[in-house]
């Protein structure tokens, strides 16, 4: 499954309503180590297929969500099960490091 790109508009609506473990990557364009972990978020969404929700917003068009989450760095990785957030994450991270996280 590829990486799926969420917006302001549909962010709550994906994290809330799904049945499986959604894997979020905070992000903005200019930010080198974002682009540094994003083959490897496409990755690990290959590897979990239907099992996990892998997404990533751009804090720069969701400002709000990003300030109603707390994300002050980036990348910053929040796992949600149930529409509740279950870890998290502050830094790039290896794909062994985010399959651990999504088994946890």
């Amino acid at each position: 499954m590829s990486v799926l790109h969420l917006t302001a508009e549909n962010f709550k609506s994906t994290i809330e309503g799904a049945d499986k473990p959604v894997l979020v990557d905070f992000f903005a364009e200019w930010c080198m180590p974002c682009k540094m972990f994003a083959p490897i978020l496409e990755k690990v969404g290959e590897k979990v297929g239907s099992d996990a929700v892998i997404a990533k917003i751009n804090i720069d068009e969701a400002e709000a969500i990003a300030m109603e989450y707390g994300v002050m760095s980036i990348p910053t990785v929040i796992l949600f099960k149930n529409g509740k957030e279950v870890q998290r994450h502050v830094g790039g991270m290896s794909a062994g490091e985010v399959l651990n996280m999504l088994k946890g």
